[in-house]
């Protein structure tokens, strides 16, 4: 256990190791920590556990610092498997102990464990006292699931945000002014990027009914990543840009290829870009070479994406279809597109990124550019001339 303030501890667990997450679907190069808290008063409160992986440590290192008889409750913020996952082996020693959660994640956590345990519904106002502290419950539905809350401890002035406001990222130092600044916003804005992003209407509303509370804030803990201790809102400040449809001076380009032919397409496009803008950040990328988390927290920053494949089997190459599946889910906004690629006989790859791109809700800035076979200088030069396209209908103040 290690103290964060007073009465609270961090009793969580730090996974070096792990590189994906939510299966295979998110990359963690740096590993992730899963955190879990306790609060000491004449009550005692345990916030949340980690993934079962660890469950039968998790149960080890708590009783090293607490007889586990002596939790009174605990709080499950989210029913997801990386926080609720050591309850099973938690309530084999604490059965009838009682848990505070949202009426969804009893739900979810039934539909998890199946097992009927002492759960105690609680929405938005709902109180726990402890003693010289309480706990008040604030529902965050969709953020990320339905189940989903927050809860804040008078006194000491901390939010447990859970999902929000984290980070994949393990580090050994708990705390956001002890780790390296630039890796504690990249893995914020991806951890963003990849998993808020079709909620973020939610999170503006939820950060405007939270600040409405007008709640003194002293420290956010969230489940993943650091503690925020300095300047909290800083964070959160961050979540109002990133969720109002955010992006930079940037475009990316995002392709795949056979033999060339449609890489030779993106890097005439991006050169052309270069010439014309020299301000715009451009981005380059072979969707089945670099990791795919990564290249959408790019195309996130974005005002303009490219995308381009050649045709397959009267389709796209699968890294490119794939990825097209992933940022429909996402629900990008104010983003605009194009498409290119090469192809042989049948050539439908352009239409079909054109129409993936629409239904992923990207404005289609030109028709897109395609190649039969090997693209000859005309094309080449088409895709350098793409530029003046691009340029003409993005420009914008960056945000």
């Amino acid at each position: 256990m290690k103290r964060i303030k007073d009465a609270v501890y961090w009793v969580g667990k730090v996974d070096w190791e792990v590189r994906r997450f939510h299966g295979t679907e998110y990359s963690t190069h740096r590993g992730t920590s899963y955190n879990a808290y306790l609060v000491r008063d004449e009550k005692t409160v345990l916030i949340d556990t980690v993934w079962d992986v660890f469950g039968m440590q998790f149960v080890e290192h708590l009783k090293n610092g607490i007889d586990l008889n002596e939790i009174d409750f605990i709080i499950a913020n989210h029913a997801e498997p990386d926080h609720s996952g050591a309850l099973a082996e938690l309530m084999k020693h604490i059965p009838d102990t009682p848990i505070y959660c949202t009426q969804n994640a009893i739900k979810s956590l039934k539909g998890h464990f199946h097992q009927d345990w002492n759960f105690v519904p609680v929405k938005t106002g709902d109180r726990l006292s402890l003693g010289s502290r309480e706990l008040m419950f604030i529902e965050a539905p969709m953020l990320h699931w339905p189940d989903s809350m927050f809860c804040y401890l008078t006194e000491d002035h901390i939010l447990f945000s859970n999902d929000a406001f984290g980070q994949h990222c393990a580090t050994a130092r708990l705390y956001n002014d002890l780790v390296d600044q630039g890796e504690l916003y990249q893995e914020g804005i991806k951890y963003y990027a990849n998993i808020l992003t079709p909620f973020s209407g939610l999170v503006m509303n939820k950060i405007e009914e939270f600040q409405s509370l007008n709640l003194p804030l002293e420290m956010i803990c969230p489940s993943h990543g650091v503690i925020w201790r300095i300047e909290p809102l800083q964070i959160i400040e961050k979540y109002r840009e990133w969720s109002q449809d955010y992006q930079k001076d940037q475009i990316t380009i995002v392709y795949d290829t056979m033999y060339n032919g449609t890489r030779a397409m993106a890097e005439s496009i991006a050169e052309g870009i270069g010439r014309v803008d020299q301000d715009v950040a451009v981005k380059l990328f072979n969707i089945s070479r670099t990791d795919k988390n990564d290249v959408i927290t790019e195309v996130f920053k974005s005002k303009c994406m490219l995308l381009g494949s050649p045709t397959i089997n009267r389709g796209i190459l699968s890294a490119v279809a794939g990825f097209l599946e992933e940022i429909r889910g996402l629900s990008f906004k104010n983003k605009r597109a194009a498409a290119f690629g090469t192809y042989g006989w049948s050539g439908e790859s352009v239409k079909l990124i054109e129409k993936g791109l629409e239904e992923a809700g990207f404005d289609l800035l030109v028709e897109g550019i395609r190649s039969l076979w090997n693209p000859d200088t005309d094309v080449l030069r088409q895709c350098l001339d793409l530029r003046k396209e691009i340029g003409n209908r993005t420009k914008r103040n960056p945000g």
